[in-house]
């Protein structure tokens, strides 16, 4: 009896540690960080106004001037996989358009912009880290045109086209693509690089970016399959154009903007985020 106890003392510790373990990475994904800010789902009702107490003013780009019908465009719904509410953000082949103003795309985006807190933009030098989570229905369908779900952008001076997209896009096969677009043609690196779309369809994804704001800055992206933790894209350069001329500060946007040129390839989509997570400087 005393030998048994023993022998199976370690399998019981073991267990025991496995379980813990597993009971503090669940603890760990539930609270909120303790330095940063983070926007996370709460429950049905209040969206807009949950995301504007978090990122400041008004902080969506959405259609629903064009599509009053539908009502809100970002919705909270409750994922079964993640166990908590996320964010949907809809988007419609017909009527939606770009905020009543661009009638060739289609906007559905929440953004840090000029009213947001300094904490939540990138000013020259700084260096932010970005995580969020996300994930693209299993028919998701891309246009060979843009469809971004994600851009760096600056907030003024030259803030046209963005510095860093997160591009879905059509082709043989689907691709998810990282677009880098500097100050200047000769410091624009164009797409940095390019992964099959297939693995990131019907899958809870986490990204995590980090940048520092300089002409010469750096930046890194790595994307990795919640279920598994494998990695599905990665890309990192310490020598890249990462400031607009006249440009004052620097934010990052989520959500849903694609172009209409191509409409046939396009379907209605439901794309799910949460867990917005900005970190400004290191901790």
């Amino acid at each position: 009896m005393k030998k048994t106890l023993i022998y199976g003392l370690p399998l019981v510790l073991l267990a025991t540690f496995f379980s813990c373990r597993k009971l503090l990475l669940a603890i760990r994904n539930e609270l909120k960080p303790p330095y940063g800010t983070l926007l996370r789902a709460n429950g049905p009702g209040s969206t807009y106004e949950l995301i504007d107490s978090v990122l400041g003013g008004t902080a969506e780009e959405v259609p629903d001037c064009s599509h009053p019908a539908f009502g809100r465009h970002i919705a909270e719904v409750y994922d079964s996989s993640l166990r908590c509410y996320v964010f949907a953000f809809y988007i419609h082949v017909t009527p939606d358009n770009d905020r009543c103003v661009a009638f060739d795309r289609q906007r559905n985006e929440i953004k840090t912009y000029g009213p947001s807190p300094d904490s939540l933009k990138g000013f020259l030098g700084d260096t932010l880290m970005h995580s969020w989570k996300f994930k693209l229905d299993s028919g998701f369908q891309p246009s060979p045109n843009f469809t971004h779900i994600h851009q760096i952008k600056a907030g003024d001076g030259d803030d046209g086209s963005p510095l860093i997209t997160l591009t879905p896009r059509h082709g043989s096969p689907d691709k998810m693509q990282v677009i880098h677009t500097g100050s200047s043609s000769a410091t624009s690196l164009g797409t940095v690089l390019s992964v099959p779309l297939a693995p990131f369809k019907g899958a809870w994804v986490k990204a995590e970016e980090h940048i520092i704001y300089q002409t010469h800055g750096t930046y890194s992206l790595t994307i990795r399959r919640m279920s598994d933790d494998s990695v599905l894209l990665s890309y990192s350069n310490t020598n890249i154009d990462m400031w607009r001329d006249s440009t004052t500060f620097v934010r990052p946007k989520w959500g849903i903007y694609r172009s209409l040129d191509s409409p046939g390839y396009l379907r209605d989509e439901t794309v799910l985020f949460n867990d917005f997570y900005i970190l400004k400087g290191t901790h």
